[in-house]
């Protein structure tokens, strides 16, 4: 077997989904500044996750929104922006459309009343 190749702080460890409280213990050689209490009584490090079987909606049969970093509310925010520029441009461009029609009309009513 080589030497020096496999993790030397694989330990127990407890992992935490924030969004239900849910936690499990195995091991893992992720590293934690975090530590709690267990079942047990003893202390282990503490990981927490965002999602984990117990709350993803595969496993759990719910069809929800784990919107952690405010993604949805982000492209929703976005996506009004852009819905109101896109307005915006619209009416811009019928103003102008407007203005060069009564130009031409006043130009073409110039040209029959000198005629």
């Amino acid at each position: 077997m080589k030497k020096d190749i496999h993790a030397k702080n694989y330990r127990p460890v407890v992992f935490q989904d924030l969004n239900n409280g849910f936690a499990f213990l195995t091991r893992s050689t992720v590293a934690s500044d975090e530590t709690i209490k267990w079942e047990d009584g003893n202390e282990y490090p503490l990981v927490k996750v965002h999602i984990s079987a117990a709350s993803h909606p595969f496993f759990t049969g719910e069809e929800r929104i784990v919107d952690i970093e405010g993604r949805v509310d982000k492209f929703k925010a976005r996506a009004e922006a852009a819905a109101k520029a896109k307005e915006a441009r619209m009416n811009a461009a019928k103003k102008e459309t407007a203005r060069k029609v009564a130009k031409a009309e006043k130009a073409e009513a110039k040209k029959t009343a000198q005629a």
